[in-house]
């Protein structure tokens, strides 16, 4: 009886050590992820509407030639900034997304390595 016991105990440790503790663990480089994401896809949203109302109030000040004449030029230079924002927005997002894949294999290997020790015992 006692060895059916420490049979179950042991049991329960490996299952917590192999596939428990590593369920986690992804659920928690996941959250991290999607929190980096989300907080990079709301600032990019902010910087996006923020530059839009900007170009809105200039060409609601056009009153004249010279005026006509400043907000093309603010609009060129937006639309240089907003490329600049892009691309640097999709490096963003593709290094979040890089270092989650890089985690995620990286944790994928360590299971795998541990249910193969813990199935060798």
């Amino acid at each position: 009886m006692s060895s059916d016991k420490n049979s179950v105990k042991n049991t329960n440790q490996q299952i917590e050590s192999v596939f428990a503790s590593s369920m986690r663990s992804y659920t928690l480089t996941a959250l991290d992820y999607y929190d980096q994401l989300f907080s990079a896809q709301m600032d990019s949203a902010r910087a996006y509407s923020d530059m839009a109302i900007s170009q809105a109030r200039t060409w609601l000040d056009v009153k004249d030639q010279e005026s006509f004449k400043n907000a093309l030029e603010t609009q060129q230079k937006t639309a240089t900034e907003f490329m600049e924002r892009v691309k640097g927005d999709t490096a963003k997002v593709t290094s979040i997304g890089q270092s989650f894949t890089q985690d995620s294999q990286k944790m994928a290997e360590e299971t795998t390595k541990k249910a193969a020790e813990t199935a060798k015992q």
